[in-house]
C-alpha cells in the first residue's frame, strides 16, 4: 500500500505542484495536507481518492512553486498602515527620529504583511488542478502496482517454502510413531509392570492417532494453495490474505504441539518464521 504520486499544472501562470503519499492501513484514512483545495470540492475529492487507492494513510499536498513569485506578496497597503501607525508613535516620541531600514524590516514580520498569494481557484481552473490530481494518483497506483509485483514473488516464495516443508516431515513420522511406542515400553519395563500385549497394543494404537498431524498436513497445504489462488485471482486480497495467514498459523502451531520429534519441531520453527515474515508483507498488500 505504500506509494508516491507527483504532478503539476499552471493556473493563471502560477505552477501548483500536486504530491500524494500511502502507507500501510487497513481503512483509507485520508488527509488533505493543503489549504488550496476549495472547501466545496473536500468531500468529491475524499471519495475520488478513497474509490481509487481503496486502502492506507493517503496525505494530499498541494503547493505553489517557492520559486513563483506570485507565491509570496507584500501587502503594501497594510504595509504602508503598520508605518503610517509606527511613524506617527515614533515622531511623538522624538521628533527627530528618521526611520531607518530596521522598521521597514521588522514592519515585513507583522500580520498579514506579507501573505501567501493564495488564489482563489474558480470552477475552470479546479478542473485543471483535479486533472494535475488525478495524474498524481495515477503515478501512486503505478508505484504500487511496481511495488505490488516483487512483493508478491516474495510472498510467494515463502508460501511455496512452508509447502516444502510438509514432505519434509512426512519422512520424520515412521522415525517418530517408533520413538513413541519405544518410549512407552521402555516406561513399562522401568516399572516393572505385566502388561497385557493386546490392552498395551490398543493404548499405543490410542496415544499415537492422538499425537497424528496428517489432518494438519492436509489442511496447511489447502490453506496454501488457496493462498496462491487469491493473491493470483481477486483485486484486493490483501484482507483476505491476512485471515489465510492466521488458519495457516493454527496449523502450524498444532503441528509443533503435536510433534514430539526435534526434526520435525525444527520444520515447524522455519515454517513459523517464513509466516511471520508473510503476516508482516501481506499488511502492505491491499
Amino acid at each position: 500500500m505504500t506509494g508516491y504520486g507527483k504532478a503539476e499544472c499552471i493556473i493563471s501562470g502560477s505552477k501548483y505542484i500536486v504530491e500524494i503519499r500511502s502507507l500501510n492501513g487497513k481503512n483509507a484514512d485520508i488527509n488533505l495536507k493543503t489549504s488550496l483545495i476549495p472547501r466545496d470540492k473536500e468531500i468529491m475529492l475524499r471519495q475520488y481518492l478513497a474509490a481509487e487507492l481503496n486502502r492506507g494513510s493517503i496525505d494530499l499536498f498541494v503547493s505553489l512553486d517557492s520559486k513563483d513569485q506570485s507565491a509570496h506578496k507584500v501587502n503594501r497597503d497594510v504595509l504602508a498602515e503598520y508605518y503610517a501607525q509606527v511613524k506617527e508613535a515614533v515622531t511623538q516620541a522624538d521628533p527627530q527620529y528618521v526611520p531607518d531600514t530596521e522598521l521597514f524590516v521588522s514592519l515585513l514580520h507583522m500580520p498579514d504583511v506579507v501573505g501567501s498569494g493564495k488564489p482563489e481557484i474558480d470552477e475552470d481552473q479546479w478542473g485543471i488542478l483535479f486533472d494535475a490530481i488525478k495524474s498524481a494518483v495515477s503515478a501512486l497506483k503505478d508505484f504500487r502496482e511496481r511495488e505490488g509485483r516483487s512483493l508478491q514473488a516474495d510472498v510467494l516464495a515463502k508460501v511455496a517454502s512452508i509447502e516444502s516443508f510438509i514432505p519434509q516431515i512426512a519422512e520424520f513420522e515412521p522415525e517418530r510413531t517408533a520413538a513413541v511406542r519405544g518410549r512407552l515400553e521402555s516406561r513399562l519395563k522401568e516399572l516393572a509392570l505385566a502388561a497385557d500385549q493386546n490392552r498395551l497394543e490398543q493404548e499405543i494404537i490410542f496415544y499415537i492417532e492422538k499425537l497424528d498431524i496428517n489432518e494438519e498436513k492436509v489442511r496447511l497445504a489447502q490453506h496454501c494453495r488457496y493462498f496462491r489462488e487469491t493473491i493470483d485471482s481477486e483485486e484486493f486480497p490483501g484482507k483476505k490474505l491476512g485471515f489465510i495467514a492466521q488458519e495457516m498459523g493454527r496449523e502450524i502451531n498444532t503441528l509443533g504441539s503435536k510433534a514430539n520429534h526435534a526434526g520435525i519441531q525444527k520444520c515447524v520453527v522455519r515454517m513459523k518464521d517464513e509466516l511471520e515474515k508473510i503476516k508482516e508483507q501481506s499488511m502492505n498488500i491491499l
